[in-house]
């Protein structure tokens, strides 16, 4: 999965309503890069991906500079948060033999002690110093817990929960969601009385977060929905991202409302036309990068061409080298959903014809390709 960790400023308009403006891709990182946290006001830290495994990241907003604070070489993190009253991070390490606990790293270092023995967190929150409430795997499914780190006591809560657990602003409840049937709700908890509550349904929405203010954000596509648990009924819409954003997920807003950090896929025209750049500047490594590593190239409807990033390395580098005219000009495009259809005028060796480019996207990813000559 390629995914991008993008930041968004908040401000409020003449009329004093919450805005998004200026989203900035800080991860810029080939493959996984997901799960953002505001370790403080100036300082993101996410889970990105490097040599096949995730580690720890921090982005500085006042300089634009990332950089990783460990290195583990058989295994991976995710969910990187700060640890209340204290500098260090947690975090879930899945380790290449399919090892999956909770860590605690020394921010500076690196260094890190298994926190939890035996559990298998999945997706955590940090109540207070002490006190963790996680999904965790059991079996088949995530169940709720609330964990004291310091006493090694872990309490059920209940079952099929999912992976987006947030503190409520101005209370002393937790959001965590919930599936139930084919969509999912956001529920409350209070972890002393462990007492829970439905707060909304969010249907295929899996990932939320609080502005300061109460408001729930719910990412749905490209999209995203606002709830006020004290006068809405339903979700309504607060930000459309209309150009590069898709499937966004994992989002997280600063302590003060001015930022928000979330996940998001390129959307599948911007993966078109960047492909589309790179071959008109006979650029191979650009012209690659948006393609899956198994993308499957066929002649209209279905007819395999050839399978993977090497072969078509091997086609158009030589392509690229040899046609000192090459060019393609979209003449149509139309979108749908995870589709791009464009019709192109193509010019090569002097020749001039027209092709249909069909294009599929998943994850990120141009996944399949199929010419109509």
């Amino acid at each position: 999965m390629d995914t991008e960790v993008y930041l968004v400023d908040i401000k409020k308009d003449e009329n004093k309503t919450l805005k998004l403006s200026n989203p900035i891709n800080i991860s810029n990182n080939e493959g996984y890069d997901s799960q953002p946290y505001f370790y403080d006001e100036n300082t993101i830290i996410f889970s990105s991906e490097r040599d096949g495994y995730p580690d720890i990241r921090k982005y500085h907003l006042d300089s634009q500079q990332a950089f990783f604070i460990n290195s583990t070489k058989l295994g991976g993190e995710y969910s990187p948060q700060r640890i209340p009253n204290s500098n260090d991070v947690s975090a879930v390490r899945l380790d290449s033999d399919g090892k999956q606990a909770i860590y605690k790293y020394d921010y500076v270092s690196g260094e890190n002690t298994m926190l939890i023995k035996d559990f298998v967190v999945a997706y955590p929150t940090w109540y207070n110093k002490s006190t963790l409430i996680s999904s965790v795997i059991i079996n088949d499914s995530l169940h709720l817990y609330k964990s004291d780190v310091k006493k090694g006591k872990n309490y059920f809560i209940t079952k099929q929960t999912g992976r987006s657990i947030h503190k409520i602003p101005n209370s002393k409840l937790i959001s965590f969601t919930k599936r139930v049937g084919k969509s999912w709700q956001v529920w409350s908890l209070n972890p002393n009385s462990l007492k829970t509550e439905k707060i909304v349904n969010i249907d295929n929405s899996q990932d939320v977060c609080w502005l300061p203010n109460g408001i729930l954000l719910i990412a749905s596509g490209n999209r995203l929905l606002q709830f006020n648990p004290k006068k809405d009924t339903t979700p309504t819409l607060f930000h459309e991202f209309k150009n590069k954003i898709d499937n966004i997920s994992r989002i997280t807003v600063n302590n003060n409302g001015t930022k928000l950090a979330m996940v998001a896929e390129k959307s599948p025209e911007t993966l078109a036309q960047e492909q589309l750049d790179a071959y008109n500047n006979r650029d191979i490594e650009a012209f690659l990068k948006p393609f899956a590593n198994d993308v499957k190239i066929y002649t209209f409807p279905n007819t395999l061409d050839y399978i993977g990033k090497d072969e078509m390395r091997k086609r158009y580098g030589t392509k690229f080298k040899e046609v000192t005219d090459l060019n393609a000009l979209v003449t149509s495009r139309v979108v749908k959903g995870n589709i791009v259809i464009d019709e192109e005028l193509v010019t090569a060796n002097g020749h001039k014809f027209t092709a249909v480019a069909i294009y599929e996207m998943n994850n990120g990813k141009i996944t399949s390709v199929r010419f109509i000559r």
